[in-house]
């Protein structure tokens, strides 16, 4: 799912509207719906605002509005061809060479 559909979905079924997250959570609440329809890109830090109202996994979340955890990161970085051929084993997809 992507991060707007998520954060829609999340807000959704916690019955709160826009204004009132936006209240709660100290954002604008035209930027949480640029958010929700996909026209903004959320910071890390405004992810971790996200996480901590709704009980959500923040690296879930971040996976979900296209950024990579920091430390995933590292791991990919420091072991590409193992961490690909793990991932492809493990959840399918293109076998590498």
């Amino acid at each position: 799912m992507d991060f707007s559909s998520l954060l829609k979905d999340l807000r959704t079924k916690k019955g709160v509207s826009i204004k009132k997250l936006a209240t709660e959570i100290d954002l604008n609440y035209t930027y949480i719906s640029k958010l929700e329809n996909a026209k903004a890109r959320p910071s890390l830090k405004v992810i971790n605002k996200f996480s901590h109202y709704f009980n959500y996994n923040s690296d879930e979340l971040a996976i979900a509005a296209g950024k990579i955890p920091e430390d995933v990161e590292k791991i990919l970085k420091s072991n590409p061809k193992e961490t690909i051929k793990y991932l492809r084993s493990k959840f399918g997809g293109i076998k590498s060479k």
